[in-house]
C-alpha cells in the first residue's frame, strides 16, 4: 500500500501547501512503513518536480498534458482514482484548498473511502487513523476515526510544520487512460502577480469596516509592506466594493491559517472568526473595547486604528533599520 499526496502549483511553481501535504504524509508513511507517491498536473520542469523529493516524495507520478489543464474536479477525481489503482495505494492527501475541496469528496465516494476534511494536527493515533479537525466553524475541534479501509484527507493551509527528509526520487511521466476533458471548460486564465497568496502567506494584514473607506487602505498597504504580509479584508469592506472579493477571508470567502494574523477595525463576527480560527497569533486593533474579536486575540490594541497603524508602522520601521 502507499500514500498519493495530490500536490498543487502556480505560474510553473509548486505551492507552499504541497510541501506541507509531503511532510503530513511523511508523518504517516514513518509510522506506517508505506511509501509516499506526489502527483504532479501541470507543465512543471523535472527540477521543479525534484523539490518534492527534499520532504520525502520518493516517486513523482508527473502528468504534463495540455488536455490536463481544465481543472475540472470531476476529470482529476477519475485520474486519482486510475493513478490509485496504479500505485496500490489507500491513503489519499489533498490541500484543504479551492482544488483539495472540490476533489477530496468525490474521490472518497468513488473509492468508499473515509473522508477527514479540515485537518489541524499529526495523526493521534494510525490503527485506526484518528486526525484532530477544525469543526463549528472554527469554534472547536473533534477528533475523527477512519473506519473505511482507504483514507482521504484534506490538510488546513499552516497546520502541518514542512520538514526536510530528502531522498532518491523517480519521476515518471504518466499518460492517463481517463480523458482529460471534462465538463469544465477553462477559456481563459488571468493570474495576479506581484501579490502574496492568502492562503500561503505566513503573516497577514486585514482591515475592516472601522477604516470607514477605501480611501483609507494606504495604511494597511503600508503596514503589509512592513511585515512582506498579505491583505485580506472582511466581508462588509469586499461587500463595499472597497476591496476585491479575493482579498475577503472568513466563513463565506477563504480560510487561512497564518502564523500571524492582525486584524484591523474589525469587530470579529462569528463569520470572520470561522475563517481566520487557524492563525498560531491573532493580534486585534479597535477603538471598541466591547468588540468581540477581543474574546479571540491573543494581544488587543484598544485605540483609533487611525492612531494606532501609523505609529506601528514608524516603530517596525526603526527595528527594520
Amino acid at each position: 500500500m502507499s500514500i498519493i499526496v495530490f500536490t498543487e502549483n502556480r505560474g510553473g511553481k509548486l505551492k507552499k501547501s504541497s510541501f506541507e501535504a509531503i511532510s503530513y504524509a511523511m508523518n504517516i508513511a514513518e509510522n506506517t512503513s508505506k511509501p509516499v507517491v506526489a502527483v504532479s498536473v501541470g507543465e512543471l520542469g523535472d527540477d521543479e518536480l525534484s523539490a518534492l523529493a527534499k520532504y520525502g516524495a520518493a516517486k513523482i507520478v508527473s502528468v504534463n498534458d495540455p488536455a490536463w489543464k481544465s481543472n475540472d474536479s470531476q476529470a482529476y477525481t477519475k485520474l486519482m482514482a486510475e493513478i490509485a489503482e496504479k500505485e496500490n495505494a489507500d491513503t489519499f492527501i489533498f490541500s484543504h484548498s479551492n482544488e483539495g475541496k472540490a476533489i477530496a469528496p468525490r474521490l472518497a465516494v468513488k473509492l468508499k473511502a473515509g473522508l477527514i476534511t479540515n485537518i489541524t494536527g499529526v495523526p493521534a493515533n494510525f490503527s485506526p487513523l484518528t486526525i484532530k479537525r477544525k469543526t463549528y466553524n472554527g469554534s472547536a475541534f473533534q477528533l475523527m476515526k477512519i473506519k473505511a479501509d482507504k483514507a482521504v484527507l484534506t490538510i488546513n493551509p499552516n497546520s502541518c510544520d514542512v520538514v526536510e527528509k530528502p531522498v532518491d526520487v523517480n519521476i515518471e511521466k504518466f499518460s492517463p487512460s481517463v480523458a482529460g476533458d471534462g465538463a469544465t471548460k477553462v477559456e481563459n486564465v488571468d493570474v495576479v502577480t506581484g501579490k502574496i497568496l492568502l492562503t500561503e502567506a505566513p503573516i497577514v494584514v486585514s482591515g475592516g469596516r472601522g477604516l470607514k473607506s477605501g480611501d483609507n487602505w494606504g495604511m494597511i498597504e503600508q503596514l503589509g509592506e512592513v511585515l512582506g504580509a498579505g491583505l485580506a479584508c472582511s466581508r462588509p469592506v469586499s461587500d463595499e466594493g472597497w476591496r476585491s472579493h479575493e482579498e475577503h477571508v472568513g466563513q463565506t470567502g477563504k480560510i487561512i491559517a497564518p502564523d500571524l494574523y492582525i486584524a484591523v477595525g474589525i469587530s470579529g463576527a462569528i463569520q470572520h472568526i470561522g475563517g481566520v480560527s487557524g492563525a498560531k497569533v491573532l493580534v486585534a486593533i479597535d477603538k471598541d473595547k466591547e468588540a468581540p474579536i477581543f474574546k479571540y486575540a491573543d494581544y488587543g490594541i484598544i485605540g483609533d486604528a487611525f492612531e494606532v497603524v501609523p505609529r506601528l508602522i514608524e516603530s517596525l520601521q526603526k527595528f527594520k533599520a
